[in-house]
């Protein structure tokens, strides 16, 4: 059997890291052929006493430091120190069935794979209506566009981006490791780069894993933000735009689609219509969608609603963030 080495970045996830290591330590693969590498941002809450604890007990698990702070230095980190045949890149944020290693390895080796993972299962620890909202929307095709991984496929299939991925060894010697310019997308760019170099990544429906969204409408806001800015931070320290897909740049286009028209009904008030237009096909798609979902528990509308909403904006705002930040950053090179 190979040997397998395990990177988890951290960053104060005392709320998630020991459920997290549970889940590993139930791995039916050989403990004596695997390592546990957890690469921590000096979080300043009981993240790290919680991983030491664990590595003091089980040899296997490590705890690697990671001043930066940010998740490609992280992985960079623990390729460094990594000595397993394949290298499988986990979020503490999310649960892993005993299967997850055995299975990812068998079909990387079967399918002859650069990258391989599974179907990411969108949940969240405590259950309540604006939980579900939140859970429901991420998990929709409304809410992620054609996520392969968010939404299910029925057979293997070749794809751009798997979450949580294994690896062989050998392709960051051949692609590249994680660039650590980027906050978010990194893992998207690194399989981009992959793909776009004649590798071969694959998603295999048979393998799950849990992962455990933000339960607040303020964290959902938040973390979309952070992605939408990122999608377009992306392209301008990559000079390229195929480091992401299509999809990633509709909820740009959608509040462009609002605001660029409101703005110019200024000059020529009839533009407003064209937003009012937008406005009004989206609020119907979203209302019969929600209605679809919810079906006899209609009140539940009155949480999901705004979960779509705050996804689709908080993404598109962020990406408009993310074009003024770039304005900013050749302005102060000038």
């Amino acid at each position: 059997m190979q040997k397998i080495s395990i990177i988890i970045p951290t960053y104060n996830e005392e709320k998630y890291i020991e459920q997290c290591i549970e889940s590993l330590l139930k791995q039916d693969y050989p403990s004596d052929i695997t390592e546990i590498l957890i690469v921590d941002g000096r979080s300043s809450d009981n993240t790290r006493e919680i991983v030491k604890s664990y590595s003091e007990k089980y040899p296997f698990i490590k705890l690697l430091d990671n001043p930066h702070r940010i998740v490609p230095h992280a992985m960079n980190t623990g390729i460094q120190h990594a000595r397993g045949d394949y290298i499988i890149r986990l979020d503490a944020h999310a649960t892993y069935p005993l299967n997850y290693f055995s299975a990812i390895v068998k079909h990387a080796q079967k399918h002859n794979t650069d990258n391989i993972g599974g179907i990411c299962i969108t949940d969240v620890k405590k259950i309540n209506n604006r939980s579900w909202a939140i859970k429901t929307a991420l998990s929709h095709k409304f809410g992620v566009g054609n996520s392969t991984f968010r939404l299910g496929a029925s057979k293997p299939q070749i794809v751009d981006t798997v979450p949580f991925g294994c690896f062989k060894r050998d392709v960051f010697e051949r692609f590249g490791k994680y660039d650590e310019r980027l906050v978010r997308n990194q893992d998207i760019e690194l399989n981009k780069r992959i793909k776009n170099g004649g590798g071969k990544i694959m998603l295999i429906p048979q393998i799950t894993c849990t992962y455990y969204a933000r339960e607040t409408f303020s964290g959902l806001a938040k973390n979309n933000y952070k992605n939408g800015l990122w999608n377009i931070l992306t392209v301008y320290y990559t000079k390229n735009f195929q480091s992401l897909s299509l999809r990633h740049f509709i909820p740009l286009f959608f509040v462009l689609s609002l605001i660029v028209p409101v703005l110019l009904s200024v000059i020529y008030f009839d533009m407003i219509w064209l937003a009012m237009t937008t406005f009004a096909i989206y609020t119907l798609a979203l209302l019969l969608i929600c209605i679809s979902i919810t079906r006899y528990r209609l009140w539940k509308i009155l949480y999901l609603f705004p979960a779509f909403i705050l996804l689709h904006t908080s993404y598109g705002f962020g990406s408009i963030a993310g074009i003024f930040k770039i304005l900013k950053l050749k302005i102060a090179d000038r």
